[in-house]
């Protein structure tokens, strides 16, 4: 009786006392976190090596070039704030700050003209919707120079087939390219035209996401199809909305390929459309880098401000219901 009353006693001491590892170790769990970092370290490792050496070192290099000036034959002399100084005080940079504001701004007017195609081609029982989405993103994918090539002949003012349609209803259209107002507004249409699909493959994602059960619904409560658009579909679509609005402001700041392959550097209207990325450019090309340096320090704060300030406003429109 005496041992059979023992017994369970001597489970309870079993269950208590703490298993030892092979070593001694009283927890093969810390031994186990550390080999399953190693392994997350050795595949994230190689990403993290090429951030820090394509990333993170260019930005930290270029802003210590941005306090520098250099010679005609290289070597970079410490100026402190004289760059800076220079900046603020040129004309170019600021109407280069402009030239970048008008862009993005017609880039994010591109954006509800998205929504309203991405809406119809997510219609039910549309025909050929897939071939309606691989359309619109094509120009997304095409090479900027190529697109360039066919749109300036679209927009040359002698031979190109816009000032010929509208010669046809008595307008002498302008020289687009070569005329400064123009020349911004149409690399700004060239703009809108190639993120337009882009815009639209991430936004029908994010209708094919919305309930259908809610369309149902306000279907049977009397509800328009316009109705639903402005009631239903914007509101659930504002967070792909407003990660297309990111994705454009920081694509707007960085316009420089569509522009030179645009407009060229003989243009006479080249120094009136310029952006930002476009006076870096033009900087470095005449071998002045500090300079150029200090401008990419201005682009890099301009698209951080525009940026955290988008996602300050994001609480006032974007729903997460």
């Amino acid at each position: 009786m005496t041992g059979f009353a023992s017994a369970p006693g001597a489970v309870a001491a079993q269950a208590t006392t703490p298993r030892t590892g092979r070593r001694g170790s009283s927890d093969p769990r810390p031994r186990a976190r550390l080999r399953s970092s190693l392994w997350a370290l050795l595949f994230v490792g190689p990403l993290l090596f090429g951030v820090l050496v394509f990333y993170i070192w260019p930005i930290f290099r270029n802003a210590y070039f941005s306090f520098t000036t250099w010679g005609a034959f290289g070597g970079a002399t410490w100026t402190g704030l004289d760059n800076y100084e220079t900046m603020l005080g040129d004309p170019d940079f600021w109407r280069a700050i402009v030239n970048t504001l008008i862009y993005v701004g017609i880039l994010l007017l591109g954006i509800p003209v998205a929504v309203l195609f991405a809406a119809l081609i997510n219609r039910p029982g549309l025909r050929f919707a897939a071939f309606y989405r691989t359309a619109f993103f094509l120009p997304y994918v095409a090479m900027p120079a190529a697109v360039a090539m066919v749109w300036r002949i679209i927009f040359n003012g002698d031979f190109g087939i816009l000032n010929y349609t509208l010669s046809l209803v008595g307008i002498t259209g302008p020289n687009w390219l070569s005329t400064e107002w123009f020349a911004l507004l149409s690399v700004g249409l060239v703009g809108m035209w190639i993120s337009l699909g882009f815009n639209l493959i991430v936004l029908s994602a994010g209708m094919r996401g919305i309930p259908p059960e809610m369309y149902e619904a306000s279907t049977l409560d009397g509800a328009s199809r316009t109705r639903q658009f402005f009631s239903i579909t914007v509101p659930l679509l504002s967070p792909s909305i407003f990660f297309v609005s990111v994705m454009t402001v920081i694509t707007g700041f960085q316009v420089f390929d569509l522009l030179y392959a645009l407009m060229g550097t003989q243009n006479p209207a080249i120094n009136q459309t310029q952006s930002l990325v476009y006076l870096f450019f033009a900087h470095q090309q005449a071998g002045d880098n500090g300079y150029a340096a200090a401008v990419g320090v201005a682009i890099l704060l301009l698209v951080g401000v525009f940026t955290m300030l988008q996602f300050r406003m994001q609480k006032r429109w974007v729903t997460y219901d």
